[in-house]
């Protein structure tokens, strides 16, 4: 039995969820699988805390350099590359590798045999074990009630753990790296830790499994991006299940949509500052605080329950998550020598910090800039400026392949070159593309010897240009299940460029505030965060005292020395586990990286999320004035950074 565990956002309780589940399953006997797909942020590990572990580096075959000796400059592979992760320059081809997709289409084109092509790491896949301690009688909870603890050394049986971990700037790649994860699935029952979102990481991990389960809390934006989810699930033929973590606040608008929805909700985990500072040190709920034991145990038989009835997919209930029309846009081929405005960028190593919050703050304090949402395949920002949209088109990101069964004789061609398994052979021989694995590369269709493939351009998602009452904003909306999130990314990016020019153009007396960009990122270290920092003047990276913030924190560090973006670091809810964020100041001064400030713990980020307000016009608190604090001192040190222009590598990734 496979059970995917995923969320709409980052921070909803999803690895926490996975892993006390794990737990509460190895003690109850029987094979225990535990495989951890979020590959750009694993944090499973940090609480299963496994043993005897392996490792296994993980390559793909792509294009390394191009041969000078070779290569006429005929620009075929540049037309056929579909990333941008090529461009004649001055009659000479270069090869931009963090764009690269590995899909084989340069080396299929290029009639001189130019693009030279090797094995390249993109990660590395990790095995284990956890050994999970059996329980006995003899201790009593914190509510009297009797608790089994094992006698030292007592085991009951053992979870085997799978990671990934993907190679910083290898944002193309997740994918692959999942699909290896996942055949170490086994008897028994197996958990999948599933990446936040909806873009292709998610969809290869979910898609398969015998329940998704999709954690939420009920905050407008965990609700927001779980309506995202389902629609995501039902796209690719699965009826997910919904488990409300933090249950204890306003869950009306919630329930109301689960009911709506037709969503069974299968259990729900108290809102308990006790479960957070557990959480934050690594440790499981179910073995430090074992009054929740029978949450998580009817939690897992009603999960059992559930995944194996048959249940209808409700695909009459997927609401579209935009209407096609407008401009059609496409993002930009990248320019080495090319100028941005003055971008700071708030990321997080993972989501759930309090990321989108802080932005908005920023965006308020920066009142006259430009604000750019970046994090396209869950976007939150719009909850809060509720921007008037002025400007709308299509975004097109890749193609759409069809193989016409009249034509197709079989040859086997097209499977042979597709690098994505995305090519299947049909019950009566002949061959189909599965639409969920394809990345509309075009290998197949040119690879084809009787023309039987075909493909047309594929509307990914929709761009918008609107007015804030703090500024102009670019933002945009991912298909659910689509590919290309880094190109959509990349594009948001570029109309904020176009919103700042044309600002320092129309308001010349503005154009110190005019030149600015305030970017909320994307969470994590894949595509679209690849998109979102390169290129960027500044990055702030928003944090939380947990063993898991820290850990994705370092990730984060690895991808912003990697695209030379000076960073610094704020940690919120700091006073959560004060002896963790004095950690984080140690990490940050030896990444040499700016400690900006502390932000305390405070349930006003959650009550302005729900007034749709930012935390500023919320009301006054430490928090309010410890993000005041934080910007006064990015302006300090933004201006202080060095001048000369880097050059630009511009995300255009999935």
């Amino acid at each position: 039995m496979k059970i995917a565990v995923s969320s709409g956002k980052g921070g909803t309780g999803k690895t926490f969820i996975a892993t006390n589940l794990a737990a509460i399953a190895s003690d109850q006997g029987g094979d225990v699988t535990y495989i951890d797909c979020d590959v750009e942020e694993p944090n499973g590990h940090l609480f299963l805390k496994p043993e005897g572990e392996t490792r296994e580096r993980m390559t793909v075959r792509a294009p390394v350099r191009i041969d000078p000796n070779k290569c006429t400059a005929c620009g075929k592979c540049v037309a056929a590359c579909h990333y941008n992760a090529l461009a004649l320059i001055k009659g000479k081809v270069l090869l931009f590798d963090e764009l690269c997709h590995a899909c084989g289409v340069c080396s299929l084109v290029c009639p001189e045999g130019a693009v030279i092509e090797a094995d390249k790491e993109i990660g590395e896949l990790r095995h284990g074990w956890h050994v999970q301690a059996k329980l006995g009688r003899g201790r009593n909870t914190a509510d009297g009630r009797a608790l089994t603890v094992a006698p030292t050394g007592d085991t009951s049986g053992k979870i085997a753990f799978h990671y990934g971990l993907l190679k910083t700037a290898a944002g193309g790649m997740s994918p692959r790296l999942i699909h290896a994860l996942k055949e170490h699935s086994r008897e028994g029952i197996t958990l999948l830790d599933s990446p936040p979102g909806t873009a292709c990481s998610t969809v290869e991990t979910v898609k398969g499994a015998d329940l998704c389960v999709l954690v939420a809390d009920p905050t407008p934006f965990a609700l927001n991006d779980l309506k995202l989810s389902v629609n995501m699930c039902r796209e690719i033929g699965q009826e997910p299940a919904v488990v409300v973590n933090r249950a204890g606040l306003d869950d009306t608008e919630l329930k109301a949509y689960c009911r709506r929805a037709e969503l069974e909700i299968l259990g729900e985990i108290p809102d308990d500052r006790r479960i957070a500072q557990t959480y934050s040190v690594g440790d499981l709920v179910v073995e430090k605080l074992p009054y929740y034991r029978p949450h998580f145990q009817r939690l897992l038989e009603r999960i059992r329950e559930v995944a194996r009835r048959t249940r209808p997919v409700r695909r009459d209930l997927i609401e579209p998550a935009f209407r096609p029309g407008g401009k059609t846009e496409r993002a930009k081929t990248p320019d080495p020598g090319g100028r941005r405005p003055e971008e700071i960028v708030i990321i997080s190593g993972k989501g759930g910090t309090g990321k989108t919050s802080i932005a908005a703050c920023f965006a308020q304090l920066a009142s006259g800039s430009v604000v750019s949402d970046c994090d396209v395949d869950a976007a939150d920002l719009h909850l809060v400026l509720n921007p008037e949209v002025q400007e709308e088109g299509d975004f097109v990101g890749g193609v759409r392949v069809e193989i016409d069964p009249a034509e197709c004789t079989s040859c086997g061609r097209c499977e042979e070159v597709c690098r994505f398994s995305a090519i299947q052979r049909t019950v009566d021989g002949g061959y189909a593309v599965d639409q969920a694995a394809c990345e509309g590369c075009g290998a197949c269709e040119i690879a084809c010897p009787v023309d039987a493939i075909s493909s047309e351009d594929a509307v990914n998602g929709k761009w918008f240009v609107s007015a804030t009452r703090f500024g102009p904003m670019s933002h945009a909306i991912l298909g659910y299940a689509e590919e290309n999130s880094g190109r959509l990314v990349t594009l948001v990016r570029d109309l904020a460029t176009d919103l700042a020019a044309r600002r320092r153009a129309d308001q010349p007396q503005a154009a110190d505030s005019a030149s600015n960009v305030i970017i909320d990122g994307s969470p994590g270290t894949g595509c679209p965060v690849i998109a979102s920092v390169s290129g960027a003047r500044y990055a702030v990276i928003v944090t939380e005292p947990t063993v898991s913030g820290l850990h994705d924190l370092l990730r984060v560090f690895d991808l912003t020395r990697h695209f030379r973006v000076p960073a610094g670091v704020i940690v919120n809810k700091a006073d959560l586990n004060e002896d963790m964020t004095r950690r984080i100041q140690e990490a940050a001064r030896e990444a040499k990286a700016e400690f900006l400030g502390n932000v305390p713990y405070d349930s006003a980020f959650t009550d302005a999320q729900i007034e749709r307000r930012t935390l500023l016009e919320h009301g006054n608190s430490p928090a309010v004035d410890a993000v005041r604090s934080t910007w006064v001192k990015i302006l300090q040190l933004v201006p202080a950074l060095e001048t000369t222009p880097q050059p630009t590598k511009k995300g255009n990734h999935r």
